[in-house]
C-alpha cells in the first residue's frame, strides 16, 4: 500500500439544447490533449440525457492544476456550449488545500476529504 495523494476532479456539465453533438466532438478533443499527460490516472465522459460528466484522476493535486492549464482552451470552448452544473474535488486535505490556493479554487467545488482507505 502506499500513502494515497490522488485527486479526482468531478465536473458535471448541462449541455444547451441541441450542442450534444458539438460537445461530443470536444470530448474527443479533450481525451486526445489528456493522453499527453503521465499523471493523469484516468479519464473519461460519461452521458445521461443533457448532463455530462467527465471523470477524472491524477496522481496529486501539481497534476491536475497542470491539466487545467493544458485544456484551459478547450474548456473555454465548452463553456461556451454547456453550463458547469456541479464541480466536486475528491483527495487528501493537504492536496486539497493545495487546490484550494490555486485559481481553481475560485471556482467555488465542493471539497470532498478523504479520511482513510488504501491505494494499492
Amino acid at each position: 500500500m502506499t500513502q494515497d495523494a490522488c485527486v479526482a476532479l468531478y465536473p458535471y456539465f448541462k449541455i444547451h439544447s441541441g450542442k450534444m453533438e458539438e460537445f461530443k466532438a470536444l470530448c474527443k478533443r479533450f481525451v486526445e490533449k489528456t493522453k499527453t499527460e503521465p499523471e493523469c490516472l484516468y479519464y473519461a465522459f460519461t452521458f445521461n440525457g443533457d448532463i455530462v460528466h467527465c471523470r477524472e484522476g491524477y496522481t496529486d493535486a501539481a497534476a491536475l492544476l497542470k491539466h487545467a492549464e493544458n485544456i484551459g482552451d478547450l474548456l473555454q470552448e465548452a463553456l461556451k456550449i454547456s453550463d458547469v452544473e456541479r464541480l466536486e474535488v475528491h483527495g487528501p486535505q493537504a492536496e486539497l488545500d493545495k487546490i484550494r490556493q490555486s485559481p481553481m479554487g475560485n471556482l467555488n467545488p465542493q471539497w470532498f476529504a478523504l479520511e482513510g482507505g488504501f491505494r494499492n
